[in-house]
């Protein structure tokens, strides 16, 4: 792609595509925002690394924690989470409602296009970044007491200890939310192709599934320290959790400080805004608008299910191998942590192989492989399968999980395309139903349980879990994506333009038109 012009097409009334020069999104004097150094890269996708840690941690181990270890009953550790949940799909859309309110406005634009009101650090502060910050702070102040016994109220009633859990719960859940919209509404702020999306979704997302490493391997070696690599999780682990949690969130935090200081939002904000002032630049699409699209539901179906799919296997598989295998504790960590670097191994090779066969076929490809192993939880037994098996089913949910997560995460980046001012609404959105769903599923999932604590009845349960409820969940996925193949994914609303920027210097507007038509 030539630094001073971007050839570019326009969509004008029904179909009719027009090859425009002028069109560009880079001013002659500013670098395009596909040509991004590996700092800014490097340091973008660093940037969810505590929210990786945390979610790593609510997702696999808050049932077990406060069911296993604090022994809570099964209906209220799954009301435990549900609060979560709604408090984080209560959040998500708020901050995203306040970040594209921020650009929705000329006077919004004008004042983050990058005037250096501050020095240093500071300079680089956009409303994205501010979100981030007080995101973090949220979470680093409330996180670490969701795993740990109430203090001074550790004897009290289990509906007392949840009034008291809920307050931290509620101040995570908002951080999370802040930083989770925050830092993917940059996404299409820094990369607004699809080869530099993809590229950076999924380096984004190698360092997501990195960061589960890491809460696996830790817990994998303090349960091992103390001797319960044979025995089941109880509450005599409270303090292995503790550990596990300090540790995490000051990873976290470390991660964090790269990410402020290395992006550069006001920089990207330039770059924006600048394509804005052009004459065939697409029109500000405010966040309301997007609920009159019908691609806007389709993606947030696909978005959902995949979300249930991935969310679904990694609460239930500690509790599969606990309840219904009664493996050693230390299958908790060594069995997800399999699910996690099989999801690595995978995410590496997403940019190449979306260039060759696009999106669709590739998400395709990762719902299959994701019912593969609801099939093999569904028919796998026997002691080979409890001792080598379980990890080919880790390696099939981490596979499947992954390719379906990143591409889905890819489409909603192609949804918003050049409309960047209100994408944090449709992160948002797009996270409000994720959010809801899981919280309803685990808890219509924990109070339909067969027994308040464990019996033979569990056995077959989350077998049926892993298998028909997250198969269901994939199932829903294919459903929506199958509504999608005639589409060229990205809105074209009434009103607005769309611009298709071409990735290469060599690719024909022809070519990049086939380009759009894949993903």
């Amino acid at each position: 792609m030539s630094m001073n012009t971007t050839t570019s097409q326009v969509v004008h009334g029904e179909g009719n595509i027009q090859n425009d020069s002028s069109a560009t999104m880079c001013k002659p004097d500013t670098e395009c925002r596909s040509k991004l150094s590996w700092k800014t890269r490097i340091s973008f996708s660093v940037g969810h690394v505590l929210n990786d840690l945390t979610a790593s941690m609510w997702f696999t181990y808050l049932l077990v924690f406060f069911h296993l270890v604090l022994r809570f009953d099964n209906s209220l550790s799954g009301i435990v989470l549900l609060i979560g949940q709604i408090a984080d799909g209560i959040a998500t859309p708020f901050v995203g409602l306040q970040v594209g309110e921020a650009y929705s406005n000329p006077a919004g634009q004008r004042r983050h296009q990058g005037s250096k009101c501050y020095s240093g650090l500071l300079a680089n502060f956009g409303p994205r970044k501010t979100w981030h910050f007080f995101g973090t702070m949220c979470i680093l102040a409330s996180f670490p007491f969701i795993f740990m016994p109430c203090v001074g109220c550790a004897t009290s009633s289990q509906w007392a200890q949840v009034i008291y859990f809920s307050g931290f719960i509620v101040i995570f859940q908002f951080g999370w939310a802040a930083v989770q919209v925050s830092h993917l509404s940059l996404i299409p702020v820094l990369a607004h192709d699809e080869r530099s999306r993809t590229e950076l979704t999924a380096l984004r997302y190698a360092f997501t599934v990195a960061s589960n490493i890491t809460i696996y391997a830790m817990t994998w070696v303090t349960l091992g320290v103390t001797g319960a690599s044979q025995q089941v999780v109880g509450p005599e682990d409270t303090t292995d959790f503790r550990d596990v949690v300090l540790i995490a969130v000051g990873i976290g935090a470390l991660f964090s400080i790269f990410f402020h200081c290395g992006v550069d939002e006001v920089k990207h904000n330039q770059v924006y805004y600048s394509g804005m002032n052009q004459p065939n630049s697409p029109s500000a699409m405010k966040a309301f608008d997007w609920l009159k699209e019908k691609q806007f539901y389709q993606v947030a179906v696909l978005y959902m299910a995949t979300r249930l799919f991935v969310n679904l296997s990694q609460v239930y598989l500690p509790l599969w191998l606990q309840d219904t295998l009664h493996l050693g504790a230390t299958s908790v960590a060594t069995t997800p942590l399999a699910l996690f670097v099989s999801g690595f191994l995978t995410s590496l090779a997403m940019g190449p192989l979306t260039q060759v066969v696009g999106r669709k076929v590739v998400y395709l490809m990762g719902a299959l492989i994701g019912m593969g192993a609801c099939a093999y939880v569904w028919f796998g037994n026997g002691e080979f399968f409890e001792t080598y098996g379980v990890y080919g089913v880790a390696a099939l949910y981490g596979a499947g999980g992954s390719t379906m997560l990143i591409t889905s995460l890819a489409v909603t980046a192609d949804l918003i395309g050049p409309h960047v001012e209100s994408g944090a609404f449709v992160y948002g959105a797009m996270s409000f139903t994720d959010k809801l769903s899981n919280g309803i599923t685990v808890f219509l999932i924990q109070y339909l349980h067969p027994c308040p604590s464990c019996c033979p009845e569990c056995k077959p349960y989350y077998v049926m879990i892993l298998a028909l409820v997250c198969g269901g969940a994939a199932l829903l996925a294919l459903m929506s994506l199958a509504t999608m193949i005639p589409l060229d994914i990205g809105v074209l609303p009434k009103g607005y333009q769309r611009i298709a920027s071409d990735t290469e210097d060599d690719v024909t507007p022809e070519t990049n038109r086939n380009i759009s038509v894949m993903a």
